[in-house]
């Protein structure tokens, strides 16, 4: 029998530059029903808590707590994964790890992640050296590890 909510959510927040000379290239995942979920350039996986690549997140962002059940979600994710949130269809610039974090925080509680991880791609993409370094930064594929949802790799 499933438990019945409400259940929390949690934002892990990573940085990728790790501490370089800018304030952070953030990798976002949902945390949630005892797993995290984030989207890569294969699509949405998911992995237990903090147990990527990346290790511990750099900060967690409590965004209260859902309704939304297990087997809700779950559903939810795989329509996402089939389509908005297809591996192919990821663009580090664009669609991202931290548009798809946004998109089900929304969904589980309505609340937005921090906005300096959503200004970011275009407050880079607004200066010449991001705009020199596009065509390179367009091919990157970040890939924290974890199991794809679909079963798919």
């Amino acid at each position: 029998m499933e438990e019945t909510g409400p259940y929390p959510v949690k934002v892990y927040i990573y940085d990728l530059s790790r501490g370089k000379q800018i304030d952070g290239i953030w990798h976002t995942a949902i945390v949630v029903h005892g797993k995290e979920f984030f989207f890569v350039g294969e699509g949405i996986n998911n992995c237990a808590p903090g147990s990527t690549p990346l290790g511990e997140p750099d900060s967690i962002v409590d965004l209260g707590s859902t309704e939304v059940s297990a087997d809700v979600f779950m559903d939810y994710l795989t329509s996402l994964a089939e389509s908005t949130f297809r591996g192919d269809k990821y663009n580090l610039f664009e669609h991202n790890c931290n548009s798809f974090t946004s998109e089900v925080a929304q969904f589980l509680t309505g609340q937005n992640i921090p906005s300096y991880i959503t200004d970011l791609p275009s407050e880079v993409l607004a200066t010449p050296f991001g705009q020199a370094l596009r065509p390179l930064l367009d091919s990157i594929v970040i890939n924290p590890g974890g199991n794809n949802i679909t079963g798919q790799r």
